[in-house]
């Protein structure tokens, strides 16, 4: 899950969550004694539903779950984190700064403020919204052979059926629902993976604007949109 040399990075941050975190209400004082089961290691787990060397944009991060996580364990992605409250991204900027993450941006803003700008290999959440809710944020930053990639609960099947109509709306592929993590963590980590259709095709107008720009970012800095 994370190589010998990242372990000290996971160590630190997982640390400065259960302090500076719990201080600036990032995370709450009930969470702490549970990081590393509830939230740092069902975050990593998540890994294994990316691809190698992809750019990744978690939305609504927060204090960095999962998409810090995934930068740590993964140096092989380029991690965009977008959050919009000030108090969480300067903790994000002060981490990225500390474990000298070069491969992570963080972005002030909401997913809104990226679309037309950006597209991704992966887009990924963590309880973040409904899933139709959330894919009306995480598509339009999709790239035409990428996907949506976010962390669901038990009720995710049902969220599915829910947003049948605006999954044909907007050509999305079929929802793969699947678990990783298993052996790993208990219970294993829910994951819903929803791609384009057909990525010649894509549902969102402003898709295919060819003025859009990659998503993939290198170094590591605050971007206020």
């Amino acid at each position: 899950m994370f190589a010998s040399e990242r372990l000290p990075l996971v160590v630190r941050y997982t640390e400065l969550l259960a302090t500076e975190g719990v201080v600036r209400g990032l995370i709450g004082p009930r969470e702490a004694p549970r990081l590393w089961e509830r939230h740092v290691l069902n975050s990593a787990v998540l890994g294994e539903a990316v691809p190698d060397s992809v750019s990744v944009c978690d939305i609504g991060t927060g204090a960095g779950l999962p998409g810090l996580v995934l930068a740590i364990a993964r140096p092989d992605l380029a991690v965009t984190l977008v959050e919009p409250l000030l108090r969480r991204t300067t903790f994000l900027d002060e981490v990225v700064a500390e474990l000298g993450l070069g491969n992570v941006t963080v972005v002030r803003g909401r997913a809104e403020d990226l679309h037309g700008a950006a597209t991704f290999d992966v887009v990924t959440a963590r309880a973040v919204a409904p899933l139709e809710r959330l894919l009306g944020w995480s598509m339009p930053l999709v790239a035409p052979s990428g996907a949506t990639v976010a962390m669901k609960g038990r009720s995710i099947h049902d969220e599915i059926e829910e947003s049948r109509s605006f999954l044909a709306r907007w050509r999305c592929g079929e929802p793969e629902v699947f678990e990783v993590g298993a052996g790993l963590v208990d219970p294993p980590t829910t994951v819903v993976r929803v791609p384009w259709a057909d990525p010649a095709r894509i549902g969102w107008p402003l898709a295919r604007d060819p003025k859009r720009r990659p998503g993939r970012r290198r170094t590591a800095k605050r971007e206020v949109s």
